[in-house]
């Protein structure tokens, strides 16, 4: 790979894995598929909906874990590293309680921080690749090795996270007797499915959204359907789907995508010049 310039460049840098797969356009419906994954350990959405307005607020989490995920991507280490010291500020200030047991627990709790890091880099990566993004066993294992950096950002341990594909598919078999579908879940299900809007906007919503929710939660894992208790299309027809939409999306031109407020990505190219690109050639070099 060509070198870029001197500018500062953050913590995974041009070269990662990341740096290319987090400029692609299906980050979006890998980012609602996490969402329905992470809703169904019952312990980690209650710290979300007994902590925010989740339905007056979704949209707005939605866009602050992408402006985390930008900034720690294509950011300055300085920028990435106060991204992460205000998440872990905010967490340790709260807290949720089990309406069953009356137990109060804080919503950092290593196992609830793992949950959740590991439902998204899971969603990215699978996502991703099933949409036809051209990544390797072997970029993908880097990936999920580089993910270590965005773990200890949120207040983990480094050493305890999946690195690759075999530790994150023996982490999800480990954790899934602890998953349910209950009130929370179901809450978010509703949302995602039907988000409130604007009367003159719900044309919209059915038309663009509906796509986009279905997509997300037909390419969870068959356990997640079954816990929803809602069918998916078969695995091949939703690949299909992944992959018209994934081809869809990258049509459209990149600097025209990037142009999108907070405009990560020029930045960095900006800081670091023009070799500093995102391109899904370089994930395997």
């Amino acid at each position: 790979m060509t070198d870029v310039g001197t500018g500062d460049p953050g913590l995974f840098g041009p070269a990662s894995v990341t740096w290319q797969v987090h400029g692609d356009p299906m980050m979006w419906i890998a980012g609602v598929r996490a969402l329905y994954l992470q809703a169904l350990h019952p312990r980690a959405v209650r710290g979300v909906l007994q902590n925010s307005d989740f339905r007056r607020d979704a949209w707005g989490r939605l866009m602050r874990t992408a402006d985390f995920v930008g900034t720690t991507t294509y950011g300055t280490a300085e920028a990435a590293e106060k991204a992460g010291a205000r998440v872990r500020k905010i967490h340790r200030m709260l807290s949720a309680t089990d309406p069953d047991t009356g137990e109060r627990y804080g919503v950092d709790e290593p196992a609830l921080l793992l949950w959740v890091h590991c439902a998204e880099i899971d969603s990215y990566l699978h996502v991703l690749r099933r949409s036809g993004y051209p990544l390797t066993d072997a970029a993908a294992d880097r990936y999920l090795a580089e993910h270590r950096v965005s773990a200890r950002l949120v207040g983990l341990d480094p050493d305890a996270v999946p690195a690759d594909r075999a530790d994150m598919e023996a982490y999800f078999e480990k954790v899934r007797p602890e998953l349910a579908a209950g009130d929370e879940a179901r809450e978010v299900d509703d949302f995602l499915l039907r988000p409130p809007t604007h009367p003159l906007l719900v044309p919209a919503r059915a038309v663009l959204w509906r796509h986009v929710a279905h997509l997300a939660y037909a390419s969870l894992p068959p356990y997640a359907h079954e816990l929803y208790g809602r069918r998916a299309p078969r695995p091949a027809t939703v690949t299909r789907r992944l992959r018209a939409t994934g081809a869809l999306l990258r049509a459209v031109p990149a600097r025209l995508r990037w142009q999108l407020p907070p405009k990560h990505i020029l930045r960095a190219m900006a800081r670091l010049g023009p070799e500093a690109r995102p391109a899904p050639y370089k994930a395997g070099l």
